[in-house]
């Protein structure tokens, strides 16, 4: 029997993502709420990867019947040499509803004590970053007062 492939990953970049705004529709008929987060401005940086996130992206974050969160993210990147980049994401944030909770009222949480973690889609025309139409990443998340901050790795 052929042994399973080992994962390998490289390291891309940190997405900081300042969240602006929240919008809450409550009893959807998916889960127990909608939360909409507009996003404002945020920075990538990173070996592979350097910019700015634009202002005006957007999660419609939802809370599931279970009490995991489940972001949907769509925003734009533009590179430290002014290209445009369309990245999207979803994932899946959970843990015990007291750490859930802190989270929910803005406290810093240690990321090791619940789970965030997303898959960054990207879509561009720029001739430098084609390479990442053709890839699949991971991000590993954490929560901060006004941040999703993303560590995101390609995997090879």
């Amino acid at each position: 029997m052929t042994q399973p492939t080992a994962l390998q990953t490289e390291f891309l970049c940190t997405m900081r993502i300042r969240v602006v705004d929240s919008h809450i529709i409550e009893d959807i008929p998916g889960g127990t709420r909608r939360r909409i987060d507009l996003l404002g401005d945020g920075s990538i940086t990173g070996p592979r990867l350097n910019g700015k996130i634009l202002p005006g992206g957007a999660d419609a974050l939802l809370t599931r019947n279970d009490g995991s969160l489940t972001p949907d993210v769509r925003l734009v990147i533009k590179t430290h040499d002014d290209a445009l980049i369309f990245v999207q994401y979803r994932g899946i944030r959970h843990g015990k509803p007291e750490i859930m909770d802190r989270i929910a009222a803005g406290e810093n949480v240690s990321p090791n004590e619940y789970y965030l973690r997303n898959t960054p889609f990207f879509e561009t025309s720029s001739g430098p970053y084609e390479w990442l139409n053709h890839i699949v990443s991971v991000g590993v998340g954490r929560r901060e007062t006004d941040s999703a901050v993303y560590d995101v790795y390609e995997i090879l």
